[in-house]
C-alpha cells in the first residue's frame, strides 16, 4: 500500500475512526464557549476598517487628544412643514436639557437651531462610544429616540448624523450571526434532503459542518482576542456562510466516492480509504484554492478586506479537516444503512454510468466545438451588463434596503439645512498652524463654516461644515479641495478627517486592492491548477472560464441591482470580494471534474474520459453547487444592501459554474481539445486509447 493510500486510511480505520469521533468530541466539548465569545471580539470601529495609511485614520487617533473616548455626533431634527411652533421650539429645548443630562452624552449639546425657512430644527448630540463601542451606540440612539419622540403634538422628529445611522447600521447587523446560522442550516437541510432522498444520510454532513463552523469560530476568537486579528460583523456574518457551504460541498463529493465505492467493495473500510485515496487530492486542491485566495487579501490596504482574508482561510481550513476526518470516521461507524432506502449494494451497476450527465456528455461529445463557441458568446453577452455596474461606494440612504429613521433624518436635514450639518470634516494640524489652516478651509469652496481652533499636545484641532450632503459626490469633492489647501500651508501638516474623508479613503483603497489583489489571485490558482494537473493547457483553459462566468455573473446582477431592484449602486469593494469567492468557489467545480476526467483519461483517452467524468461528477457537483448558491443566497435575508448584492451575485455566479460552465463549456472544450488539453503531461501524447466513438450506455 502507498504512503498516500495508507494515510488516507487512517481516518477510517476499524479502531483509528473511533480515536477521531472522540478527538473531535473533545474538540468541540472545549471550544464550543469560546466559540461564543466571537461575536464580543469583533470590533466594528470605523478604524477597524480603514487603511492605518489612510489621513483620515490618523485624523481618526489623534483627535483623541481632544476627545478621550470615542465620541460620534447625533443630529436631532425636528421637523413641521406648516411651520415650528413656540411649542415645538420649547419642546426642543427641555429635550436639549434632557440630553445634556444623558450617561452617554459627552461635551456640550449645541442647539435647538432654526433652519432658515423656520419649518425645522435640529440639535447636535456627542454620543460618547468610548466603552462599549458598536454595542453602546445602539441603545444610547434609541434613548436620544425615546427623548425626541415624546409629546411631538404631530412634529415628525427624526436621529440621524453619523451615530443615527451607525445605530442603525448596528440595528441591521444585530443577529447577524443567529441569523444567518438558522437560515443557512435550514436551506442545507431542504437541499440535502432533496440530494440524497434518504431521511438519515443528510445529517452527517450536516453534523460534521457544524463541528467545523464551532471549532474555526474559538480558533478566530482566540487569535482576534490574543493575536490581533481583526474581526468584525462583515466577515463574521461571511464565515458562517462558507464554512457551512464549502464543508457541504466536500462533504457531498467524498459521500458520492464512497457511495460509489461502496459497489465495488465487500468491507465499507477499504470502500472509504479508496474514496479519501481518491476523491481527497481535487477536495484538498479545492480548499487549496480557496485559502490561498483568501490569503491573498493580507495584501490589501483596507482593514476589513485584510481581517476577512485569515478569517475565512482558517474557516476553510477546519471545513477540510472535519470533511476528511470526522466525517468519514461516523459514515464508516454506522455502515450502509445510512443510505435508505437506497442502499449502496455490493456488485450493483453505478447508475451515473448510463444517467442524464452522460447523455449530456454524449450529445457534447457529438458537437463539441460548436456547443463551447456557443456558449462562450451567450456569456459574453452577458457581460454587457456590466455597462449598469456603480461600483463607487454607496450613500446611506443607498446603505439600507429599508428606509430607517436616520435616512428619514438626513432627507430632512438636506432640506432645510446645510448639507453636511451634523456630519463636518475634521482638520487636525500643528497648534501655530491652526488659524492659517482654518484660514484656507474656509475660503475653500463646499465649505459653509468652521469653527476656531482648539489646541492640546502641540495640535489643533477644528470643524468645517460642507455645503453639500456628507454622502455625495460633491462633498467627496470638496475633501479633496480642502486637503489641497491645507496642505498647502507650510508647517502645518494639516490632515483631513471626517465621515466623508473615510468614504473617500475607503473608495480609493478600495480600488487599489482591485487592481493588486484580482491578478494575484488568478496567478495563485492559476499555479495551484498546474501543480494538481501536471499542464499548462488545462489551468490556462480552466481560469479563462472561471473569469468569463465572473465577468457573466458580474454583469448578469449589476443590469438587476439598477433595474430590477432599484439600488443606486455597489459598494467599492463589491467587484474584488465577488471575483475571490467566484474564483475561489468556481474553480472548485472544475478541479472535481478535471481531477476525475484526467483519472479516466490515463485508462481510456481524453475524449472518452471527459464524457465518464462528466457522468461520474455531474450530480454531486451540481448538487454541491446548488447548496453553495443557496448559502450565499441567505445574505439576502440582510437589511443591508452590501450584504444583498454579494450574496446574489455569488449565488448567480455559483449557478454559472455549476450549470453552465462546468457541465457545458468545460466539458465542450476538454472534448475538442482533447489530448492537448494535459499538455505537456504524458497524457498528451498521442494513444490508442483515445481513438474511437463515444458510446453511452442506455
Amino acid at each position: 500500500m502507498s504512503p498516500t493510500r495508507r494515510l488516507a486510511a487512517l481516518p477510517c480505520g476499524r479502531r483509528a475512526k473511533w480515536v477521531v469521533l472522540l478527538v473531535w468530541v473533545a474538540l468541540i466539548m472545549a471550544l464550543s464557549p469560546l466559540a461564543g465569545k466571537l461575536t464580543g471580539a469583533e470590533d466594528n470601529q470605523a478604524s477597524s476598517w480603514l487603511p492605518g495609511s489612510a489621513e483620515s485614520t490618523q485624523v481618526l487617533n489623534e483627535q483623541k487628544a481632544f476627545q478621550p473616548t470615542d465620541v460620534l455626533r447625533a443630529v436631532v431634527v425636528y421637523e413641521r412643514p406648516g411651520g415650528i411652533t413656540p411649542q415645538d421650539q420649547a419642546k426642543a429645548q427641555q429635550d436639549a436639557a434632557a440630553f445634556a443630562t444623558a450617561p452617554h452624552v459627552l461635551g456640550p449639546v449645541v442647539g435647538p437651531q432654526s433652519s432658515q425657512d423656520g419649518q425645522a430644527l435640529q440639535t447636535v448630540v456627542p454620543v460618547d462610544i468610548g466603552i462599549g463601542g458598536w454595542e453602546d451606540l445602539r441603545p444610547a440612539v434609541d434613548s436620544l429616540r425615546d427623548t425626541a419622540t415624546a409629546d411631538g403634538a404631530g412634529m415628525a422628529v427624526h436621529v440621524t448624523g453619523p451615530a443615527g445611522v451607525g445605530a442603525d447600521q448596528a440595528e441591521a447587523f444585530a443577529g447577524i450571526d443567529s441569523t444567518l446560522l438558522f437560515a443557512t442550516v435550514g436551506v442545507v437541510i431542504v437541499l440535502l434532503l432533496l440530494t440524497y432522498r434518504s431521511p438519515v444520510l443528510w445529517l452527517f454532513p450536516l453534523l460534521s459542518a457544524g463541528a467545523a463552523l464551532v471549532v474555526s469560530q474559538a480558533v478566530i476568537y482566540l487569535l482576534a482576542a490574543h493575536a490581533g486579528l481583526t474581526v468584525n460583523a462583515q466577515s463574521a456574518g461571511i464565515l458562517i456562510v462558507l464554512v457551512l457551504g464549502a464543508g457541504t460541498d466536500y462533504a457531498l463529493l467524498l459521500t458520492a466516492r464512497y457511495r460509489e465505492e461502496l459497489r465495488r467493495h465487500v468491507d465499507r473500510h477499504e470502500a472509504m480509504a479508496l474514496a479519501l485515496h481518491r476523491a481527497g487530492p481535487a477536495v484538498c486542491a479545492s480548499s487549496a484554492t480557496v485559502v490561498a485566495s483568501m490569503l491573498c487579501l493580507l495584501v490589501a490596504e483596507m482593514n476589513s478586506t485584510r481581517g476577512l482574508g485569515p478569517v475565512c482561510a482558517i474557516g476553510v481550513l477546519v471545513a477540510l479537516a472535519a470533511m476528511l476526518t470526522l466525517l468519514p470516521a461516523l459514515l464508516v461507524i454506522f455502515g450502509r444503512w445510512i443510505f435508505w432506502p437506497v442502499k449502496p449494494v455490493y456488485g450493483s451497476p453505478e447508475p451515473t454510468r448510463s444517467g442524464w450527465w452522460a447523455r449530456v456528455g454524449g450529445w457534447i461529445a457529438g458537437r463539441p466545438r460548436s456547443v463551447w463557441a456557443g456558449t462562450t458568446v451567450v456569456l459574453a453577452a452577458c457581460c454587457l451588463g456590466l455597462v449598469s455596474l456603480n461600483a463607487v461606494g454607496l450613500s446611506t440612504a443607498g446603505t439600507f434596503t429599508g428606509h430607517p429613521d436616520s435616512v428619514a433624518g438626513q432627507q430632512v436635514l438636506v432640506k432645510h439645512f446645510p448639507g453636511g450639518t451634523g456630519a463636518p470634516l475634521t482638520i487636525i494640524s500643528t497648534a501655530e498652524s491652526g488659524a492659517a489652516v482654518g484660514r484656507a478651509a474656509a475660503a475653500t469652496p463646499g465649505i459653509t463654516a468652521t469653527t476656531p481652533p482648539v489646541t492640546a499636545q502641540g495640535l489643533a484641532y477644528q470643524l468645517a461644515t460642507l455645503s453639500d450632503p456628507p454622502d455625495s459626490a460633491a462633498a467627496e469633492a470638496t475633501v479633496d479641495r480642502v486637503r489641497d489647501a491645507v496642505h498647502a500651508v507650510p508647517g502645518a501638516e494639516a490632515r483631513v478627517g471626517g465621515s466623508t474623508a473615510i468614504v473617500v479613503d475607503a473608495n480609493r483603497a478600495a480600488a487599489d486592492d482591485n487592481r493588486l489583489i484580482i491578478p494575484l489571485v488568478l496567478g495563485v490558482v492559476l499555479l495551484i491548477l498546474a501543480a494538481l494537473l501536471r499542464a499548462v493547457t488545462a489551468p490556462l483553459v480552466l481560469i479563462a472560464t472561471v473569469v468569463l462566468s465572473y465577468l457573466a455573473a458580474l454583469g448578469i446582477s449589476a443590469f438587476f441591482f439598477a433595474h430590477g431592484f432599484g439600488f443606486e449602486g455597489q459598494d467599492s469593494a463589491f467587484p474584488l470580494f465577488v471575483f475571490v469567492f467566484l474564483v475561489a468557489l468556481g474553480i472548485d467545480y472544475n478541479i472535481f471534474l478535471t481531477t476525475r476526467v484526467r483519472e479516466e483519461s490515463l485508462h481510456q483517452g481524453t475524449r472518452k474520459g471527459a464524457v465518464a467524468g462528466l457522468a461520474a461528477t455531474g450530480g454531486v457537483i451540481t448538487s454541491a453547487g446548488l447548496i453553495l448558491a443557496s448559502t450565499f443566497a441567505v445574505l439576502g435575508t440582510l437589511p443591508l444592501v452590501g450584504f444583498a448584492e454579494i450574496g446574489f451575485a455569488v449565488a448567480l455566479g455559483v449557478l454559472l459554474d455549476t450549470l453552465v460552465v462546468r457541465s457545458v463549456l468545460v466539458t465542450a472544450l476538454i472534448l475538442d481539445l482533447d489530448r492537448h488539453m494535459w499538455w505537456p503531461s504524458a497524457l498528451s501524447r498521442p494513444s490508442d486509447e483515445s481513438a474511437g466513438p463515444i458510446r453511452v450506455s442506455s
